[in-house]
């Protein structure tokens, strides 16, 4: 009897003890820093082994150069699906390796590194570039044979120019150049003074050298440079020996893409469009199909109506599934799956009940399931369908997000984005179930620190009833009874969504509590996962109504959360949100500041000078010279009512973004200054419109430091923050 007390008493102390210690580490935890955004790792392009026991991802990282400068750096890993041993790193140093493939038997990996394809043995060893200039790798199913793509201007194959041969594509004629206007140039002198057969060689070799760039296309804006030349892209196959030459397989001006081996490796499946017209305005896309052997080609698929692409067979070579896009509604038209005889016949739909536009599906390995993942309601979940149809069934769904999945026997691979750690890589059954964590690619540090959790809610919009979702986040060490300023964060697109399983704002908003802020998010009407009612409500609307859905939530966000501060509240977003951000400030004065970031803020402007100039003709029904389209975009351009903005306001755009253009953001901070309205504008060299996910890492963090430090200039913190004076 003494020695069972002895034994529980003991025991007892243990835990207690324990309960101690953790109750200490708790306490020692520390606020998100802006630094750890280095730490910050992520995994993609996951691929099962042929024997289902492994996976390949690719891990992003944060590193060191030799200068001491932060660069990304992407390696392949192996892992273990049992979760018996460690991942294994496969290749080093500072890479871009990327969209490994296993070969058939195992044995090798291909892969993608600076533009060429490279293979590498699975048992270990040195990789080897099998092929330059090219991308796309896929191994044949017998291991033989590599499908690869490759890429040129029109006036170009291989590099070399070919303005001086006859091809397809002239009879376009809606865009002449001066490399069609003198075809045959070898025997004529090129000069400028001679005469207009002289001039115009003279002026096409300066063209063809790029200086200046002739530019008569409809798409020539790039995401960060001009793009002036049309390109095509064909199709090839080599086989898998030293020494072999590859086999072009398509031909001509028009580009195929997106290709499939068929199980028994006789045909390949890929996108492509015969142009009638000028590419850049074609919208459409049908599937061919071509003969390995004899590299025969012939059209597959042309569904009246819908653009349709993503083919990919079933396990027994039957059933194609493929993805199709409405036609007659641009910019609001979802996306579904349908599946059709691998032989030919008559398409069937898979997931037209779903109202939301998906992805490519995955096949099972016995051909009786579609798994997909989309967008919804704040999450990205998991589904499967049957491949006979019916209805999908959630494998994982809300607050979850998966980023990425691969199917193997029964077992599905999956990269996840969860609250409280923004990317691990996990296993589970067919089923979503028995879930195990493979990975810790962020458990370390993330252990150190405070992660806030949102809360969420819906509301009924003050404009018409309409159901918004939004959710709420504490400051990290919030106080009974004590107010805080809040930040109302908004996305962009204006079809994204933002939620729980949003991946690319995890960092921002874990930021922004840790410096004492509240944050309030949610998805106005325009965005995505919420159905096409919802995603069209926004239809020549892209002010009033958003921003009536997005007051609504904040007001009520205030209404349920005594700890806002309804005198100090703070507003930011990019993109479109950067426009909403501009317009909410000239209709509203109850921010103490706001910043807008790669936003528009003239959408005639916008028309002109954005790649992503659809957006006009799709979203308002028209362009900037017929005048009730005028009418609309000039009464819904933050630049129209420049005058009535009183908020301190800080404008953000980078020097090379050809998304939004970056003429826009002169405008409003010219107009600004001319009206001495308080007003900032910081301009980012180098970089494009993806500064804020994918730009020069000192300055990512330099963009996001520069905002919290714009707001601390007119915000009273009821106490120091948080993150301001950690160590």
């Amino acid at each position: 009897m003494i020695h069972n007390r002895n034994f529980y008493f003991k025991l007892s102390l243990l835990s207690l003890c324990m309960m101690l210690s953790l109750s200490f580490a708790f306490a020692q935890k520390q606020p998100i820093r802006a630094t750890d955004m280095m730490k910050m790792v992520s995994a993609s392009s996951l691929e099962i082994s042929p024997d289902g026991n492994k996976a390949l991802m690719v891990v992003g990282t944060n590193v060191q150069d030799d200068k001491k400068e932060w660069v990304y750096s992407n390696n392949l890993w192996m892992l273990d699906l049992a979760g018996e041993t460690a991942p294994k790193q496969l290749t080093y140093g500072i890479r871009g390796d990327g969209s490994p493939s296993w070969s058939p038997d195992g044995n090798h990996i291909a892969f993608s590194r600076e533009g060429a394809i490279w293979i590498l043995p699975a048992s270990g060893g040195e990789a080897w570039e099998f092929l330059e200039r090219a991308g796309g790798a896929k191994w044949s199913p017998d291991g033989t044979k590599m499908l690869f793509s490759k890429g040129s201007s029109i006036y170009e194959i291989d590099g070399k120019p070919t303005w001086d041969i006859e091809r397809p594509g002239r009879e376009w004629g809606d865009e002449p150049n001066y490399r069609d206007k003198n075809a045959n140039t070898k025997d004529i002198t090129a000069k400028p003074d001679g005469n207009l057969q002289e001039v115009r060689a003279w002026l096409a070799k300066n063209n063809n050298e790029k200086n200046p760039r002739v530019i008569n296309r409809l798409n020539f804006l790039g995401e960060r440079d001009l793009s002036p030349d049309l390109t095509v892209s064909h199709l090839y196959v080599i086989d898998v020996q030293i020494g072999a030459e590859p086999r072009q397989l398509t031909n001509g001006f028009q580009s195929y893409g997106g290709a499939t081996w068929s199980p028994d490796g006789k045909s390949i499946l890929c996108n492509s469009i015969e142009s009638t017209e000028n590419p850049d305005r074609e919208r459409d896309s049908d599937i061919y199909k071509i003969d390995v052997a004899s590299g025969n080609t012939s059209l597959f698929l042309n569904w009246e109506g819908y653009s349709v692409g993503g083919t990919n067979f079933s396990p027994d070579g039957k059933t194609v599934l493929f993805s199709a896009s409405p036609l007659d509604d641009p910019g609001f038209g979802y996306r579904k799956l349908a599946t059709i005889p691998a032989a030919g016949g008559t398409p069937k739909w898979l997931t037209e009940n779903i109202d939301t536009s998906l992805g490519s599906g995955t096949w099972s390995e016995d051909g009786k399931y579609i798994y997909f993942s989309t967008g919804e309601k704040g999450a990205n979940p998991l589904f499967r369908i049957p491949a006979a149809g019916g209805s999908a069934e959630t494998l994982i769904g809300y607050p979850y997000g998966i980023r990425d999945f691969a199917l193997s026997g029964n077992k599905i691979v999956y990269g996840m984005t969860k609250v409280e750690n923004p990317w691990e890589i996990y296993v589970s059954d067919l089923n979503g179930k028995n879930q195990k964590q493979l990975t810790e690619l962020n458990e370390g540090w993330l252990s150190e620190r405070i992660v806030q959790t949102p809360k969420e809610f819906w509301v009924d919009s003050k404009k018409d009833g309409l159901k918004i979702h939004y959710w709420v986040v504490e400051p990290v060490n919030k106080k009974e009874g004590v107010k805080y300023p809040t930040i109302l964060n908004m996305h962009g697109g204006p079809s994204a969504m933002w939620g729980p399983g949003e991946v690319s704002m995890w960092m921002e908003f874990q930021l922004m509590t840790s410096w004492g802020y509240g944050l309030v998010y949610g998805n106005p009407r325009g965005s995505s996962g919420y159905g096409y009612d919802f995603q069209k409500a926004n239809y020549q609307d892209w002010g009033d109504g958003p921003t009536a859905d997005l007051m609504t939530a904040l007001d009520k966000a205030a209404a349920d959360h005594s700890w806002i501060d309804t005198d100090q509240y703070f507003l930011t977003g990019g993109s479109y949100a950067g426009y909403l951000t501009a317009w909410i400030i000239t209709q509203e004065h109850r921010f103490k500041a706001a910043a807008a970031q790669r936003g528009v803020y003239d959408l005639a402007f916008f028309f002109g000078e954005g790649n992503a100039w659809r957006l006009v003709p799709n979203h308002f029904g028209g362009y900037p010279w017929e005048e009730d389209i005028r009418k609309i975009m000039d009464a819904q351009s933050p630049t129209t009512f420049a005058d009535q903005i009183e908020t301190p306001l800080l404008i953000i755009h980078s020097d090379l973004d050809l998304r939004t253009g970056v003429r826009q953001s002169e405008l409003l901070y010219k107009s600004l200054k001319v009206l001495e309205k308080p007003v900032e504008y910081v301009r980012y060299p180098d970089e494009g419109h993806e500064l804020s996910r994918s730009g020069n890492i000192n300055r990512k963090l330099d963009r996001l430091m520069r905002i919290i430090e714009f707001f601390e200039r007119y915000v009273t913190h009821p106490e120091p923050a948080p993150a301001a004076s950690s160590n």
